[in-house]
């Protein structure tokens, strides 16, 4: 005698959500047009560490905003040259994003950026009151 068929299919969505679960926290898949980022949570700050590969420092926006950090690149202005006779053009004008939801408020006076060999770290120290908006500067 066979199984009921809908035990069969929530078996096989089980699987399957496994599966997507799994590639997503070991970072096997990648959203087009988001940026891959790691989140750590220290005992007094968050530290967001994203790969920008190709972008220049001034390429990047970062904006903190009522507990979420946003993560905005556009990199492009020198990709295009009307008077170059192109043999291969596969680099192209590209624009990333990314929103992070922040668990805890965060001291935004004290936020820091860098951005170095293509890497950008961000790190927020966490406070317990208090959020508005501020952009952040990368150095």
């Amino acid at each position: 005698m066979r199984g009921n068929p809908f035990d069969e299919i929530e078996e096989m969505l089980d699987r399957v959500s496994k599966q997507v679960e799994s590639g997503m926290t070991s970072g096997g898949l990648q959203v087009p047009g988001s940026v891959p980022v790691n989140v750590v949570d220290t005992d007094e700050e968050y530290v967001v560490t994203a790969d920008l590969p190709g972008y220049e420092t001034a390429d990047i926006e970062l904006t903190l905003s009522e507990g979420t950090l946003h993560l905005d690149a556009d990199r492009g202005a020198d990709f295009t040259h009307e008077d170059d006779h192109y043999l291969r053009r596969e680099r192209t004008r590209t624009s990333v994003s990314r929103r992070i939801r922040l668990p805890e408020p965060v001291d935004e006076e004290s936020v820091t950026a860098g951005h170095e060999n293509g890497v950008l770290t961000v790190r927020l120290p966490k406070v317990t009151s208090g959020e508005s908006s501020r952009e952040i500067d990368i150095e």
